[in-house]
């Protein structure tokens, strides 16, 4: 009798989880199912089929004036070392 309890709790532990099933994806849904790429939508659709976009739902992005700044846009890949007084003074 304990031996059947045992082999049981394994054999629950061995089976697929059932939450993995639970996940909608476009291959197990029916057949008009689009489940898309978690983007907000831009406009809506009218009766006749058309699409009308709305200016408030665009992504509007705000980029600040970079006429004198001192900084470059490009980053190395191959950092040099600086060696600083403060940095050998601090391991000392």
């Amino acid at each position: 009798m304990p031996l059947g309890l045992i082999l049981g709790i394994g054999r629950a532990f061995r089976r697929k989880r059932t939450s993995s099933l639970d996940i909608l994806s476009p291959k197990r849904a029916p057949r008009g199912y689009y489940k898309g790429k978690n983007c907000k939508p831009t406009g809506f659709y009218t009766r006749k089929g058309g699409y009308v976009v709305m200016q408030e739902k665009l992504p509007n992005y705000v980029v600040p004036d970079l006429t004198d700044f001192k900084l470059k846009p490009y980053v190395s890949q191959c950092p040099r070392e600086v060696k600083t007084s403060e940095a050998s003074e601090t391991t000392k």
